[in-house]
C-alpha cells in the first residue's frame, strides 16, 4: 500500500458516517455592518490596490479622468457624460477592435463595503472593455453603497446581456514565484471615481 493510500484509509476508518448536523438558519442573518459604509468601502478600494477619487458637484468628469491620466490617449467608453473617449465600445466591429485602450470607462451600479468590489452589468456591446484597458475608472454613487455581500446579492440584477460581475481593484497575481504582478489578467490599475 502506498503512502497515499495508507492515508486514506485511516481518514475513511475514522469518518463516522452516523454524525448530522442541522444547517444553521440564516434567514434573520445581515452579516457585517458599519457606522460608515462610505468609509469602509474607499478603506477597502484602497485596500485590494484600487484608488479611490470623490468627484466634487462643479468638478467636470471629462477633465478629472484626464488629470488622472494625463499621459492616456485612448479613452473607451459608451457614456454619454464621457466626451474625451477616443472609442466607443458599442460600435467597434469586434472585441479585438479595443486593444490598445489606455483608459476605460464604465459605470457601476453599487459598491460593497466589506471587500470593496463593485457590481459591473455589461452595458455594452463589447464587455472586453472591463478587461483589456491597461487603467479602468468606474463612476458610482457614493449613495449605492451596501455593507456586506449579503445585501449586494439581494441587489443582484442581469439586464438583456445577461453579463455582469463584481470588480475589486485592479488585476494582480503572485502564483508565479511569489512575485506580485498587476494587471495580469485585466486592467493593471482602477480608480473609482465617486459621484453624487
Amino acid at each position: 500500500m502506498s503512502t497515499k493510500e495508507e492515508i486514506l484509509s485511516k481518514y475513511r476508518k475514522n469518518i463516522n458516517k452516523n454524525l448530522t448536523f442541522d444547517m444553521p438558519q440564516l434567514e434573520d442573518f445581515e452579516g457585517v455592518r458599519y457606522a460608515d459604509p462610505l468609509v469602509q468601502f474607499i478603506n477597502m478600494s484602497e485596500t485590494v490596490g484600487g484608488k479611490v477619487q470623490i468627484k466634487s458637484e462643479d468638478q467636470d468628469i471629462n477633465e478629472l479622468i484626464k488629470e488622472l491620466y494625463p499621459e492616456a490617449k485612448v479613452f473607451a467608453s459608451n457614456l454619454p457624460e464621457i466626451t474625451i473617449a477616443t472609442i466607443n465600445p458599442d460600435t467597434v466591429e469586434e472585441a479585438k477592435d479595443l486593444n490598445g485602450t489606455d483608459v476605460g470607462i464604465i459605470k457601476g451600479m453599487f459598491g460593497v463595503a466589506e471587500n470593496g468590489c463593485i457590481w459591473i452589468p455589461q452595458t455594452m456591446k463589447e464587455r472586453i472593455i472591463c478587461f483589456i484597458s491597461e487603467y479602468l475608472v468606474i463612476l458610482l454613487s457614493k449613495k449605492n453603497i451596501v455593507n456586506n455581500m449579503h445585501e449586494a446579492y439581494k441587489r443582484v440584477e442581469f439586464n438583456d446581456y445577461g453579463y455582469a460581475t463584481f470588480i475589486s481593484g485592479p488585476s494582480k497575481t503572485a502564483d508565479i514565484a511569489q512575485a506580485l504582478v498587476m494587471g495580469a489578467q485585466a486592467a493593471r490599475g482602477v480608480t473609482v471615481i465617486l459621484t453624487e
